[in-house]
């Protein structure tokens, strides 16, 4: 039976204008909009606490994003701890080339873990405000959301119960395997996919970084990437083979790849430590569209997902999350429901934006191990224009740091 069809009317009720289905960057921003705006609102979490705020996820924020959180007293200690990079650097074929991509569009990179972002957001939310946060709920179900009564059922995970709450609006920012998603029918909906029939090997090390930057190896046996995390962690990336086993990279070929990868003439040497998580990702992008349908909204990964070549996705996630967590609020302050009916639509075009250049990237940066010489070669010729010509480079710049994706930037 369909959810929607099946309000489960024996369970207790409670009342609340919005629930929030997902307690990660998206969804808990929208939490913390709402809650500065004293509408009343429930997030519900799968996970406990403690987990969402040690899973290992991405680290590169844009300064818009930055800056939006800065304005809504969300940044306080983002800003006091963050690094800030406004380079990056590509090795290719031995050599070392900087981009200054913060000298051409007067914009850097932030590096801030997301779980560090994520407690920060749970603190602000649940322990400063006193905002309603519930981990660990089971079988979410969403009901009604074609109807201007729809509801969340949850089982609590302490008392087994089932509880329902009814809403004005439901906001989906439960991620890519989440529920919400599924509650868009797929006449309702067309999803846009692509698959690059690539894997990165996911790698921290317990190491600091051997750069000042955030670097990209394009090498013939596979690119490879460094990127800081901390001063004690580094983020590092290598090729692989989609769907390939982690124990197929022990501690030692690890390390052999990554210096023949990552090796150039004047390079200092990689700081060598314990690796201290290792995973594949199967390089593939999302878009579904539209981003809603009745009352339920989708932000972040539940709507589209970025792989991660162009560190893209939280930044796209606090995107969402600013657009709809306004809409919400003037829905449920003023009756004004322009920013939820425009909500998708506002959306998209950036979302858009950071797809085709993390195709286009992505083109560069595997190119050289591609095994095919036609797109080996155009791989160097993009690296080379970007390098070369001041208009390319610029229009690179404002690309890979966000900036002028839309008209707010």
């Amino acid at each position: 039976m369909d959810p929607a069809s099946n309000p489960e009317p024996s369970a207790p009720r409670r009342r609340a204008r919005i629930v929030v289905v997902g307690a990660g960057p998206a969804g808990l921003t929208v939490a913390n909009i709402l809650r500065a705006a004293s509408v009343d609102c429930v997030v519900l979490e799968t996970e406990s606490r403690d987990f969402i705020e040690h899973r290992p996820r991405a680290g590169f924020i844009e300064e818009w994003a930055v800056r939006a959180l800065e304005q809504r007293g969300l940044a306080d200690r983002l800003l006091a701890h963050a690094q800030t990079h406004g380079a990056c650097e590509f090795r290719r074929a031995g050599k070392r080339h900087r981009f200054a991509y913060g000298e051409l569009s007067g914009h850097r990179h932030f590096v801030y873990p997301q779980p560090l972002l994520v407690t920060d957001l749970v603190e602000a939310y649940a322990d400063r405000s006193g905002g309603d946060i519930r981990f660990g709920v089971r079988d979410v179900e969403l009901h009604g959301i074609d109807t201007d009564r729809p509801s969340v059922s949850y089982t609590d995970p302490e008392t087994g119960e089932r509880i329902r709450v009814e809403c004005d609006a439901i906001a989906g920012c439960d991620g890519a395997r989440g529920v919400t998603r599924a509650h868009l029918a797929a006449e309702r909906v067309t999803v846009a996919r692509h698959d690059y029939g690539i894997g990165w090997l996911a790698l921290l090390a317990q190491a600091p970084p051997s750069s000042d930057c955030v670097v990209f190896g394009l090498h013939p046996r596979g690119f490879a990437a460094h990127m800081a995390r901390s001063p004690e962690v580094t983020r590092y990336y290598l090729e692989c083979p989609p769907g390939d086993d982690p124990e197929n990279w022990p501690h030692e070929r690890v390390w052999s790849e990554l210096h023949a990868r990552l090796t150039a003439e004047g390079a200092p040497p990689l700081i060598e430590g314990p690796l201290i998580e290792k995973r594949v990702l199967d390089m593939h992008n999302y878009v579904v569209e539209p981003m809603s349908h009745g009352r339920l909204y989708l932000a972040g990964d539940a709507a589209h997902l970025a792989a991660p070549i162009a560190a893209k996705g939280m930044n796209l996630a606090l995107h969402d999350a600013l657009l709809l967590g306004d809409a919400l609020v003037a829905y449920c302050a003023q009756g004004n429901e322009s920013g939820l009916s425009g909500y998708s639509e506002a959306c998209l075009p950036k979302v858009w934006q950071y797809q085709e250049f993390s195709r286009w990237l992505s083109e560069l940066l595997h190119g050289t191990s591609s095994g095919d010489p036609f797109q080996a070669g155009i791989a160097a010729a993009r690296l080379r224009r970007i390098l070369d010509s001041p208009a390319a480079a610029a229009a690179f710049a404002e690309l890979y740091i966000g900036k002028g994706a839309d008209a707010d930037d």
